[in-house]
């Protein structure tokens, strides 16, 4: 009898924990361009990073790169203006591509593969910090909850990132002129849908296009890290 009430207050213990979000996946960001002749191999790593449950693998194009040749068919100012927030928050003057940003904290060249996985490992091991999030699809909207163990000192920012899983573009001008590149999970939108005090736990309903992908951030202001981070394909 005592085994088996030790066994219920276990169970309901490990339902109630913030643990339910232990197994949230590390984000890696990608800024990456059609018209850079060093982005390709990056992007063939990425697609690589993206097959991987624990990473949530979201590619952002740039429009800075546009004027060699080659206007970018997924680039997009916002991600320009995103990627050079994540450089001011640094303390860096200029931006580049190809380059990775790892939970909204760690910077480094995309190509680089040896030190992304690396900075994978690290932000794994370090996940489990008392948030927990939680997302599924109810018709055509989305249902988010969220909660934390205990109250941050800043709000956090709730972002819904839509994207495609994968596409091939044929490139007819610019450096990758007569290439054909695979690119994955490619953001198309990116918004702002709340900010959480952490106060209290968090319920939204948002509505989202059925069957659409969804990556769901939970980010501090002014590009800071990335706290928690949820997704359904």
């Amino acid at each position: 009898m005592r085994y088996l009430l030790y066994s219920l207050l276990a169970g309901w213990a490990m339902l109630a924990a913030p643990a339910l979000a232990a197994d949230r996946p590390v984000v890696v960001e990608l800024y990456t361009s059609q018209g850079c002749s060093s982005c390709p191999p990056a992007d063939g790593f990425f697609e690589q990073l993206a097959a991987r449950d624990d990473v949530l693998a979201l590619s952002l194009h740039v429009d800075y790169w546009d004027y060699i040749g080659w206007e970018d068919t997924f680039g997009s100012p916002a991600h320009t203006a995103r990627q050079r927030g994540y450089a001011a928050a640094a303390g860096r003057k200029m931006v580049y591509t190809p380059q990775m940003i790892v939970n909204g904290a760690d910077h480094v060249v995309g190509t680089r593969y040896r030190d992304v996985t690396d900075l994978i490992d690290k932000h794994r091991a370090a996940q489990e910090n008392g948030i927990a999030v939680r997302v599924r699809r109810e018709g055509g909207q989305v249902h988010l909850e969220a909660r934390s163990e205990r109250p941050r000192k800043m709000p956090l920012m709730v972002q819904f990132a839509r994207y495609m899983p994968k596409a091939k573009v044929e490139i007819e001008r610019g450096e990758n002129a007569g290439r054909t590149i695979t690119y994955t999970n490619i953001v198309t939108d990116l918004v702002e849908v709340a900010e959480w005090d952490t106060q209290e736990p968090l319920t939204l309903d948002i509505d989202w296009p059925k069957g659409a992908p969804l990556a769901v951030l939970l980010q501090y202001p002014d590009h800071g890290t990335i706290e928690a981070a949820a997704r359904l394909r």
